[in-house]
């Protein structure tokens, strides 16, 4: 490899830098729905509270995320990302965002486990401040790395953390000042880390904002997955049993969705009061084992390991699709499949059939986000608000470093609902504002509840 190209791929590595037009093209579309994250941008643009600061993103390259990155350089912030998954790269936005933007982009789609991982090794090879995640990977590298627990790592970043000495690697975890994740399993993740005592750093979960898991994972998800479904398959919806599995806020949002398209929705819930209201919403909910005989599409929604399992999988009908929208392939359990079926065939771009017991079993995206891998993800007018959280978050790390604790905390409750009333400004809603009389009743213990006597203090205030 010669020294340009050896350096190029230093700074950034992706499919064709060809494809830089088409992604610009795009991203600008995606950029009119985004109005609250364009207004965050201009800010930053005047006031760069991110000047000096050296982010490292590991989030799915979309449009919507170019969006994003150039709002947090504009703030002034030197940005290195990769992908928070192999299948969602948008292999022209990567380009663009090199070309136009001078990110390093560090994402190819469909790229390999090893490439997978060699990209997360570039992002922390930037040295960051500020880590913005997307299912924890980059914190978790950085604290195996803190913890000296170098087998953990995947091979590509172990090599590149072994030629690094004791103070480069206590340097590298101990200069971050926060991080930032936007998921709701990379959220589980942080505060089990936080729990056993070993968290190295703040961290913002952008998931737990009203502004973000409400709308973001109910309605993005709902959306995004049924179109990634519908694009992998060409499937009529109507008429079809659908088994969603997880009654979050991305299974409600997807059950949503799949009855509004006309299919008979089964729920599978482990948790009793999400498994009440997914009832009283009107689903039926049944256990696994018994859904699996009736179901024609499965829908992993968890943020769980081995949700759908091989004797499932077993008692599933000829011609039974499966597919995951949760974070990790790791919802369906693939390893077992290929232990007891033969396969896979690829017989449509993200479809690929397994022959299990003389019946035929179709899995989509190879088990990952098929919301990404199979269509564009969320819409762009639904990550305005989550992008708006993660560009937020990112400012409130840099100003409030020494005050946060080594736990993982929530965007200001100030801060979402001023998400909140930008997205219905932009949106052109108008909403009503609390009398004087209404606060004061609202801010009282002893204004009782009998409506004439009330009357007669509201008149004197």
């Amino acid at each position: 490899m010669s020294e340009t190209a050896t350096r190029a791929k230093s700074t950034n590595d992706i499919k064709d830098i060809q494809l830089a037009d088409e992604g610009r093209r795009r991203t600008e579309w995606a950029e009119r729905a985004m109005p609250v994250l364009r207004q965050i941008r201009e800010r930053f643009k005047r006031e760069k509270p991110l000047t000096g600061r050296r982010l490292a993103a590991c989030l799915h390259v979309t449009t919507e995320t170019a969006n994003l990155v150039v709002a947090l350089q504009a703030g002034g912030a030197d940005v290195a990302l990769c992908a928070s998954n192999p299948l969602s790269t948008q292999d022209d936005v990567a380009a663009h965002l090199v070309r136009d933007h001078g990110t390093k982009v560090f994402a190819i789609k469909g790229e390999d486990h090893a490439t997978y991982y060699d990209h997360i090794r570039a992002a922390l090879a930037h040295r960051p401040d500020i880590t913005m995640d997307d299912g924890a990977d980059l914190v978790s590298a950085l604290h195996m790395i803190a913890l000296n627990r170098l087998d953990d790592l995947a091979p590509p970043v172990r090599k590149w953390v072994e030629t690094l000495s004791s103070a480069e690697r206590k340097a590298l975890v101990g200069g971050v000042i926060g991080s930032t994740e936007e998921t709701t399993t990379g959220v589980i993740r942080l505060k089990a880390m936080a729990k056993d005592g070993v968290l190295q750093f703040p961290v913002i979960a952008v998931n737990d904002s009203q502004t973000k898991h409400l709308f973001d994972n109910r309605y993005g998800t709902g959306q995004s997955t049924l179109d990634g479904i519908v694009r992998a398959t060409n499937l009529l919806i109507a008429g079809s049993t659908v088994v969603v599995a997880g009654y979050g806020w991305c299974g409600r949002g997807f059950a949503m969705r799949v009855r509004g398209a006309g299919a008979n929705v089964v729920v599978t819930e482990i948790d009793p009061m999400k498994a009440l209201e997914a009832q009283m919403d009107g689903y039926r909910v049944l256990p696994m084992e018994e859904a699996a005989p009736i179901g024609d599409l499965f829908v992993t929604l968890t943020g769980n390991v081995e949700v759908l399992r091989v004797e499932h999988m077993r008692a599933m009908k000829d011609g039974a699709i499966v597919d995951n929208s949760g974070h990790f392939n790791v919802e369906i359990d693939l390893e077992g499949l290929k232990q007891v079926a033969k396969g896979p065939v690829r017989v449509r771009e993200f479809v690929d059939e397994w022959q299990l017991g003389g019946k035929k079993l179709f899995v989509l995206g190879e088990g990952r986000l098929i919301n990404l891998a199979a269509a564009e993800g969320h819409p762009a007018s639904v990550m305005d608000m989550s992008f708006a959280n993660q560009a937020l978050a990112a400012e409130h790390v840099v100003n409030n470093a020494q005050k946060l604790s080594k736990d993982v905390h929530r965007i200001p409750a100030d801060l979402d609902h001023e998400i909140a009333r930008l997205k219905l400004q932009a949106m052109g809603v108008a909403i009503d504002t609390l009398t004087p009389a209404q606060r004061k009743y609202l801010a009282s213990w002893d204004m009782g509840t009998t409506s004439g006597w009330i009357a007669r203090r509201i008149r004197r205030w």
